[in-house]
């Protein structure tokens, strides 16, 4: 480790058992940060969790992070440890920037703290979360605004959106999520590897398929999906919508499993449940086409994993993902049925194509440059803006 490495400390407290969006990007970040010489890096935990985190950073010289694990379980009281005795414990461990990553922060904090703001829908649009955390949230990112030394956005749409809403004291600093191309890249482990692993979720590998990946939840709008599927004329029959990945919360599961009655579309969707990580670029690697609808997200994560693995990606236009994509995607508004169905059939109608192969390339452009190492260098940027 350097003499002069950046003293950090991170909060993980948040991340769940298995994580998704916010979650994944704590991990990491976390990871990628502790392969660096340059920072000495400090890890709070929640009690029982510390096992996932003493291993990151591999073989970097510097050797694990140190990971004090202090937290208590359950969100409610771990909040309030946040406010209570995480600034004493930061402060004890004499570091020089703290990272919050999750939307709040210790407000008793003696360092710079920069908070991550991953999107502004608890202003936005409220019905897509839990009430109890409606007033929660949204307070905390406006105590950032206040109290930040800087704050880190995941898209310049976020950033834009959060200058309008919360006037941010200091400098926002915006910082894309990379990608693992060890994991997600256009190329199977071994010649017939993604079949099986298709197979073993429960999809067809022979069959046409259009895919969508991630939590079924509100922001998301599966159901515009599932609706657009079935506009798909007589034509393009053989094709099934997959749907993969967990129930989330509220009514959106509930508008799934109308929209897809109202469908007829029967077999033709098939629901994998939530899939291993391992079948996750396979799915990306074997559709015809990738369908992210979501109506707005902070970064849009599995739509650049679908750009990494070659996969033709449909996502809305006017958001993270549009952003992110390059040029690669077909983009449509948000919740137009009939164009997410005319984009979901020019990708099936387009199978072998040119015009497919040059979307392909496009998207292995826009993600080639969008690695964990990349986001993690930019965010000791930050810190250092933070400490300055």
């Amino acid at each position: 480790m350097s003499a002069t490495a950046l003293r950090v400390s991170l909060d993980v407290t948040a991340v769940p058992d298995n994580p998704a969006g916010a979650g994944r990007y704590t991990l990491e970040l976390a990871d990628a940060l502790a392969r660096r010489a340059d920072i000495d890096l400090v890890l709070f935990a929640r009690r029982g969790d510390p096992a996932r985190w003493t291993g990151l950073g591999g073989e970097a010289e510097n050797g694990p992070p140190t990971v004090i694990a202090a937290a208590p379980g359950p969100r409610p009281l771990r909040l309030a440890w946040e406010q209570v005795r995480l600034a004493r414990l930061v402060a004890r461990q004499q570091r020089a920037v703290h990272h919050s990553p999750h939307y709040t922060m210790p407000e008793r904090a003696r360092c710079p703290v920069v908070v991550t703001v991953h999107d502004c829908t608890f202003f936005d649009h409220p019905e897509w979360h839990e009430h109890s955390k409606v007033r929660f949230f949204r307070r905390a990112i406006e105590v950032a605004a206040r109290r930040a030394a800087v704050i880190v956005c995941p898209s310049a749409t976020t950033a834009e959106r959060l200058a309008e809403i919360c006037v941010p004291k200091g400098p926002v600093v915006v910082v894309p999520h990379g990608v693992d191309h060890r994991v997600f890249t256009p190329t199977e482990s071994s010649p017939g590897a993604d079949r099986a692993e298709v197979a073993r979720a429960g999809v067809d590998p022979d069959r046409p398929f259009v895919l969508f990946l991630g939590t079924v939840e509100p922001r998301k709008d599966v159901p515009t999906l599932v609706r657009a599927f079935a506009r798909l004329p007589a034509s393009q029959r053989e094709a099934v919508l997959v749907v993969a990945g967990r129930a989330g919360w509220g009514s959106a599961e509930r508008e799934v499993e109308r929209a897809a009655a109202a469908s007829g579309l029967g077999d033709r969707l098939v629901r994998t449940g939530y899939v291993a990580d391992a079948a996750v670029p396979a799915l990306l690697r074997t559709a015809t086409a990738v369908g992210y609808p979501s109506i707005e997200e902070g970064y849009g994560l599995p739509a650049l994993e679908a750009l990494a693995c070659g996969a033709p990606l449909v996502t809305t236009a006017g958001t993270a993902m549009a952003e992110l994509s390059g040029g690669a995607a077909l983009l449509v508004a948000p919740g137009d049925v009939a164009a997410l169905a005319d984009a979901l059939g020019a990708l099936l109608e387009g199978r072998g194509s040119a015009e497919e192969a040059e979307r392909r390339r496009l998207g292995l452009a826009a993600a080639a440059g969008r690695t964990w190492e990349e986001s993690a260098a930019r965010h000791l940027d930050a810190y250092r803006l933070a400490v300055h």
